[in-house]
């Protein structure tokens, strides 16, 4: 009876019991840590890589130069020197699986935009330099009638759209967190995006 009283007051290895406790929430934590800084460092190469890619945009030719080609004055029957309305070309969507057959207006018909895949290729290579662990299915290139151009100009594209390069929500990309061993947890980036006026939208290189 008395060794067992000496064995319940003896405090030797609490400190060990104590630590063997409190491990795993510090190891959890620490982890949690480095995974918060990978996610940041992921989402600031996502983000600049969308800035690359937009830069090669404008002056390439995903959507198979059809934009800067087209006359809204002649196939679309807008006034000499009018702004295009958003009625005639809203937007213009351009992705690996649905080509360019995302447009509205109701130019769609005569513009018939097709994706230039080299284009579309090389893009998206410019934009691995950055971000690597993107694909062609996980982006899209936006082109928006924001109002600027006019029909017939004689210097270049009638719209001068607003471009966009942006992740694909339905296709997001995963940022699997070193804690996803534990938890089993994966999070989908932000659909992240850049966009500049496109300038002359024909090129094959770009800055």
């Amino acid at each position: 009876m008395k060794s067992l009283k000496s064995l319940i007051r003896d405090n030797r290895a609490s400190s060990a019991a104590e630590f063997a406790l409190v491990l795993p929430l510090l190891l959890i934590f620490l982890l949690g840590i480095l995974d918060v800084g990978r996610l940041m460092w992921t989402w600031n190469k996502a983000e600049k890589a969308t800035q690359i890619g937009v830069r090669y945009a404008v002056v390439t030719d995903v959507a198979a130069g059809e934009l800067s080609d087209f006359k809204f004055t002649v196939d679309a029957g807008v006034g000499q020197g009018n702004a295009v309305p958003a009625t005639v070309f809203d937007y213009l969507i351009c992705t690996e699986d649905n080509d360019c057959s995302d447009c509205s207006g109701t130019a769609c018909n005569s513009i018939d935009p097709s994706l230039d895949s080299d284009a579309f290729d090389a893009l998206v290579g410019r934009m691995q330099t950055m971000f690597r662990e993107i694909g062609s299915e996980n982006v899209e290139v936006e082109y928006r009638n924001v109002g600027l151009g006019f029909a017939g100009d004689p210097n270049g594209a009638d719209v001068s759209p607003l471009v966009t390069v942006r992740f694909r929500e339905d296709n997001p990309i995963t940022f699997t967190p070193i804690l996803s061993q534990i938890f089993g947890v994966t999070i989908s980036l932000p659909s992240f995006s850049a966009a500049l006026t496109m300038e002359d939208g024909q090129g094959a290189v770009s800055n």
